[in-house]
């Protein structure tokens, strides 16, 4: 059962949670023309009337850009405004989730973006770990991610994540916690949510922005993290036989922070996972507003 935050901002306001409601026949419902943001908000460890938000003029951003993808102009100082008031009506006291989400929001039957009513709304829940911290068992999918020409992939498109949902399930059913997904080139992409990472030889390797990867921002986050860590970083296609021989690898997400990986296929990985726990030890006090060489990362709410 989830644990919703009782505000909501639907349709231009401020409202309870379980009063922000949309109509079965809502265009976005039928047809996936949404897009959708995610942060995650944590409360000061040092003041509990201080909630911490992880990158948010980013986040913002990714979602104004996504917004354009359905011919929506959503500025991004708008979503934060409305983000920050949000999070200043709902005074969350445990770590939480939000998510941002622009849509199509006409009552209509026919596919298509122009003379169509736009909306964007935000709700919220409370949320501890999305996945294991201990670490989780990952397959390789049957299922391919798209690829960018057929989709814009540089957008979280809510329609994409069909193909997310369908190698979960699959994943789950034949007894793995997670999936990994090739592009089209066979090449490894990305989770159903997340992006991935590996470690070779103390090299921390990631398939490029080219691979029809989403242009993850926790993905951004430790990259700029292990460069300061004195960890060597290459964006590169990565081949699946080097998942069964790698070091380390991990997944990193808003959700999923940075979650190890302890197995892929049937081939157990290494459980000494240094440079993991270097980076996501640095993420968290990152977020705990606790390094300050990356305050700037964090925006800071009084509630």
């Amino acid at each position: 059962m989830h644990d919703f935050l009782p505000t909501a901002y639907f349709e231009g306001k401020f409202i309870p949670f379980t009063e922000a409601n949309i109509s079965i026949a809502t265009h976005a419902l039928h047809y996936g023309t949404g897009a959708f943001g995610g942060l995650r908000g944590t409360i000061n460890p040092e003041n509990p009337h201080q909630v911490l938000l992880f990158r948010l003029e980013r986040h913002c951003q990714r979602l104004s850009n996504s917004a354009k993808y359905l011919h929506y102009d959503l500025p991004a100082d708008k979503i934060e405004i409305i983000i920050k008031d949000f999070v200043s009506k709902n005074k969350p006291t445990q770590p939480f989730y939000i998510r941002p989400f622009v849509y199509t929001s006409d009552l209509g039957v026919a596919p298509r973006l122009h003379n169509i009513e736009k909306n964007f709304f935000v709700y919220g829940l409370n949320m501890g770990d999305y996945l294991s911290a201990d670490g989780v068992s990952c397959r390789i999918s049957s299922w391919y991610r798209q690829e960018d020409r057929s989709l814009p992939l540089r957008g979280k498109i809510s329609g994409a994540y069909i193909t997310s949902a369908l190698a979960k399930t699959e994943a789950v059913d034949s007894g793995f916690d997670e999936a990994i997904l090739m592009n089209s080139q066979g090449k490894v992409c990305e989770a159903t949510g997340m992006n991935i990472f590996m470690v070779r030889n103390d090299k921390l390797i990631t398939p490029g922005v080219n691979q029809d990867v989403l242009e993850g921002i926790t993905r951004d986050s430790v990259m700029t993290i292990a460069k300061d860590l004195g960890i060597e970083v290459e964006q590169r296609e990565i081949d699946k036989t080097e998942l069964f021989i790698a070091d380390e690898m991990f997944l990193c997400g808003t959700a999923a922070k940075v979650t190890p990986i302890k197995q892929v296929e049937n081939y157990d990985l290494p459980q000494e996972k240094k440079i993991t726990q270097s980076i996501k030890d640095k993420l968290t006090a990152i977020n705990e507003y606790k390094v300050p060489e990356y305050q700037d990362w964090i925006t800071v709410i009084d509630v």
